[in-house]
């Protein structure tokens, strides 16, 4: 696997902070961190050592890559901060969604809860209103996502997303297949942001 264009120098991550996570699916996000670091992608997460996020960041880290954990002060405790990586602490959950997208140029959404789900929805929503083009790659082990997707389907069959919207992100089946996504998402569209948020 080669190195991303220079355009992709930073992906975030998005995915759940339970260590109750499927065995399969904390080893995929340990795989994910060892291709971003193939690739020579940074690697932007939520900071915390717990779950799939603290497996993807051990990943890239173990594998020699560069990880910028991005943690609220009122989280460092409970997702047990990840200190051997470099990490910013920030006052809010919103300072931390903010400080995702300044520093990544693409983005990766592993199996989550609810807090994954609220990061998405944001993210697609910025998409749905032209702010940004940057890549979006689901993992979808399991067809875990299937149901948002169908979800996302309902809104556009009821007319009150335009089907455009569904064309947003890519969605893949295996770990080894998101870097590659990741370059033909960039390909596709501006990595950069076209509006600045507030």
């Amino acid at each position: 696997m080669g190195e991303a264009p220079a355009s992709l120098k930073s992906v975030c991550v998005f995915c759940g902070s339970s260590d109750a996570a499927k065995p399969a699916w904390l080893a995929a996000a340990r795989d994910l961190g060892h291709a971003l670091a193939a690739a020579k992608l940074r690697l932007v997460y939520g900071g915390g050592g717990v779950g799939l996020m603290g497996a993807c960041a051990r990943g890239a880290h173990e594998a020699g890559g560069q990880v910028l954990g991005i943690i609220p002060d009122f989280l460092v405790g409970k997702e047990r901060a990840l200190e051997v990586v470099e990490h910013i602490v920030v006052r809010s959950m919103h300072e931390r969604k903010q400080k995702f997208f300044e520093e990544s140029d693409g983005f990766v959404i592993l199996p989550g809860g609810i807090g994954t789900l609220e990061e998405i929805v944001e993210l697609l929503s910025w998409r749905r209103l032209d702010l940004h083009t940057r890549p979006v790659v689901f993992y979808n082990p399991d067809n875990f996502w299937q149901p948002l997707f169908d979800l996302f389907q309902h809104t556009v069959d009821a007319k009150l997303t335009p089907t455009s919207f569904m064309g947003a992100w890519n969605v893949v089946e295996r770990v080894d297949q998101i870097v590659p996504s990741l370059h033909n998402g960039t390909k596709a569209g501006k990595a950069t942001l076209l509006t600045a948020i507030s």
